[in-house]
């Protein structure tokens, strides 16, 4: 949707990015791209940022999170830059004590499992919980080339809950489903509190410049659909309601999910490489774009099979409008840099050609 607030932004900038008009389906002069994770541990510069700062340290300077942020951009030519960041960081202003562990995750020092629990949780203003953020999303925005969008995001209250209840990242989730059966009152409330405050967070990033939103529900396959309909959908669709810019909504191993997640909301759904992208957008429904979906593993074979495999997956999209180009999670550490550059660089030019 086009609205009065995205009109008077565009006709500042004069032009609309090149992701913002694909996430409307509308004609594109070629596909754009960007990468899940891509401002991450792959890039030689990222780590130099990041010297002699944790993670959520790095999410409380702005001039650290917009350089992050500008790497891949200004390394690969992607076509949007996604707000450097952890989907923990706003729970910190929610009264959590969260801890990012190297090769394991967020750990909860006290997780949430209780009524009282979740009753001592608070739902902050996002100008006051991470001003940060924002100044950095309108650091980043002001550098930004018009045509490349940037792209704020927020987890998925699946994937947070999961981890607050669980108190450090789990692939069972058996904590997070007793909860669901035995207490629903319980976990119903705890998503009504992160929805809160997760579509306050997103709201807050799309005043401050941010062209598109996405929610990272990534462990949200691990639900049954009409577990998911339940227990979750509405909380999505909260948070996605929340803006006036488009949208994306990712999960992976979500190919029974599809069709509820797009119900959710979303101008785009995430697809990842466990379906097929024309089955996938077969079941997301012709007025949804998608985007992936491109194995990440891929990355890490010879560039002969990642050609192969980018092919297989524009053929699949036809040059339908609606379709993002972006790997079905996120960049692997170990990737060569130079392989997500040329991968960008092939994309744009195979359907430039293909659109000629």
């Amino acid at each position: 949707m086009v609205t009065d607030c995205f009109q008077s932004r565009t006709s500042l900038r004069g032009v609309e990015p090149l992701l913002v008009r694909a996430c409307r389906r509308e004609p594109v002069e070629r596909t754009p791209v960007w990468f899940m994770r891509q401002a991450g541990r792959s890039l030689p510069e990222y780590r130099a940022a990041r010297a002699g700062l944790s993670m959520l340290g790095a999410c409380m300077r702005p001039e650290v999170i917009t350089e992050i942020t500008l790497q891949p951009v200004r390394r690969h030519d992607v076509d949007a830059a996604v707000m450097y960041t952890d989907i923990m960081f706003p729970v910190l202003g929610m009264g959590v004590e969260v801890e990012l562990v190297e090769n394991v995750g967020p750990v909860i020092s006290s997780p949430i499992r209780t009524c009282a629990d979740v009753d001592g949780l608070v739902v902050p203003e996002p100008e006051e919980s991470v001003p940060s953020i924002l100044e950095a999303v309108r650091l980043v925005r002001a550098q930004l080339a018009p045509s490349g969008a940037v792209i704020g995001f927020c987890g998925g209250p699946f994937t947070v809950a999961g981890y607050l209840i669980e108190g450090k990242p789990s692939r069972e989730f058996a904590t997070v489903k007793a909860m669901m059966y035995r207490e629903p009152d319980t976990w119903h409330a705890l998503m009504d509190k992160l929805a809160d405050t997760f579509a306050r967070y997103v709201a807050a990033k799309a005043r401050a410049g941010a062209d598109v939103i996405q929610v990272f529900d990534s462990w949200v396959g691990a639900l049954s659909p009409s577990d998911y309909e339940e227990f979750v959908a509405p909380y999505s669709a909260r948070i996605l309601a929340a803006v006036d810019v488009p949208t994306i909504h990712f999960g992976t191993g979500t190919a029974t999910l599809l069709s509820s997640m797009a119900a959710a909301g979303g101008d785009v759904i995430g697809l990842d490489w466990r379906i097929p992208l024309d089955r996938g957008w077969a079941e997301v429904g012709d007025d949804r774009g998608v985007q992936g979906n491109l194995d990440p593993a891929v990355l890490l074979g010879p560039w002969e099979r990642i050609e192969s495999e980018t092919r297989a997956i524009l053929a699949r999209a036809g040059g339908r409008p609606g379709h993002v180009f972006n790997l079905g999670h996120g960049v692997p550490p170990n990737t060569d840099p130079a392989v997500l550059g040329r991968l960008t660089e092939f994309v744009h030019e195979a359907t430039v050609e293909a659109r000629v």
